[in-house]
């Protein structure tokens, strides 16, 4: 049996959910399945269940990820629809094509970087290092794995054209997390060429875990070419088992490789059970790839805990969000926690794939890590002396 979890890659669930994944026979129940959560209509929203006919509902021609119970719910639903149409589409392909990740066969391998860390500031710099994608991409697409998914997908085969423009945008979202790492340890004025260095992505969940790899963060290695060291430690309670669930490092790794290692439970008993009691190294840098505490209805049980160990322990600290609307939200929530803030922003190295998340189908997608926020410590407030009088 398969072990796939069917939540979406960005669940809005709280840190302290207890979802597991679910297990499938075969590759084809699992497309079936996943394809199942999206069947309802994207007009008056009725789910198979709701309607006489279940087997009425049929999927938008041009994206494939809709679905209209009726002519006339598609008719009306089109002056809204006919705007999101082509990026649905897209996030269609995607969400197919992810799944050669989980199969080993994404993302393409990569070299050690030609130009310094400093120099490489969005994806045109790294794509101009990596030079013609072709050769790496073209093996993929003949492979047996890539016909195999769009037959138990139920779905035409795309385009090779599109399905390499597919195979780059997954692989942005893959190689968006250790370039945003970078970005941090840029941020903060952290050299792992003078000491190693610890990092800790909290909230990390199916997502970040689902078919991980102890290579997964390899990027690392090429963007800093001889390296004293970096271990990454991925924390939260829905981490996937795998070769990843090790126990951290109570010192500094090996050099010029990156080790990762995870714990599964929240962020604050980590830091009691094993960084307190000195099991676990202390984190230069605390990574969360879109949180999303600021939709969480659990704050006080789930990341407020967390927030005030970051702030009172003034450790640097980098979360992302899928949305600028999502950081604005997420800063006001810091900022209420009197948090020192020291930068946000747009992520040079956002993912460049499109993803549906939401109530519904036809919502305009986002994009991993496409903003971003820092801060450390507790912001200072300066007390005036009241005049003297005489």
């Amino acid at each position: 049996m398969m072990d796939i979890t069917l939540l979406s890659s960005h669940s809005r669930t709280p840190p302290a959910s207890d979802n597991k994944p679910a297990a499938f026979h075969s590759q084809k129940e699992m497309f079936e399945k996943m394809e199942d959560s999206f069947k309802l209509c994207a007009h008056c929203e009725k789910k198979p269940n709701q309607l006489p006919d279940p087997g009425c509902l049929k999927r938008c021609s041009r994206c494939l990820n809709v679905y209209y119970c009726c002519r006339d719910c598609q008719k009306n639903d089109w002056p809204k629809h006919k705007r999101l149409c082509p990026q649905l589409r897209l996030a269609a392909v995607d969400r197919v094509v992810e799944w050669l990740v989980f199969k080993g066969d994404l993302p393409f391998p990569t070299e050690t970087w030609s130009r310094p860390q400093s120099e490489v500031k969005n994806w045109d710099d790294w794509l101009a290092m990596q030079g013609d994608l072709t050769d790496r991409l073209q093996p993929i697409l003949n492979a047996a794995n890539t016909n195999n998914l769009w037959t138990d997908a139920c779905r035409p085969r795309p385009e090779d054209e599109d399905l390499k423009e597919s195979l780059w945008r997954v692989c942005s979202e893959f190689f968006s997390r250790p370039l945003t790492i970078a970005c941090g340890l840029r941020l903060f004025g952290l050299n792992p060429y003078k000491r190693p260095l610890t990092i800790h992505l909290v909230g990390a969940g199916h997502s970040e875990t689902l078919g991980a790899r102890l290579a997964d963060y390899d990027e690392l290695n090429n963007m800093f070419p001889g390296h004293q060291g970096i271990e990454i430690v991925m924390v939260g309670p829905e981490i996937v088992d795998g070769p990843i669930g090790r126990p951290p490092l109570r010192a500094f790794g090996p050099k010029q490789r990156v080790y990762m290692s995870s714990y599964r439970g929240l962020y604050h008993q980590f830091w009691e059970e094993l960084v307190e009691k000195e099991e676990a190294a202390k984190p230069d840098l605390v990574v969360g790839f879109h949180p999303g505490f600021d939709a969480s209805q659990g704050l006080e049980e789930g990341w407020l805990p967390t927030l005030l160990l970051l702030r009172d322990y003034e450790i640097p600290s980098m979360f992302t969000a899928l949305s600028e609307t999502e950081m604005t939200y997420s800063l006001q929530i810091l900022l209420e926690l009197e948090m020192d803030m020291k930068g946000s922003g747009i992520n040079p190295f956002a993912s460049l794939k499109p993803e549906v998340v939401g109530s519904g189908p036809n919502q305009p997608p986002v994009y991993s890590n496409s903003h971003y926020f820092c801060f450390q410590g507790l912001l200072e407030t300066v007390e005036f002396e009241e005049p003297d009088e005489s």
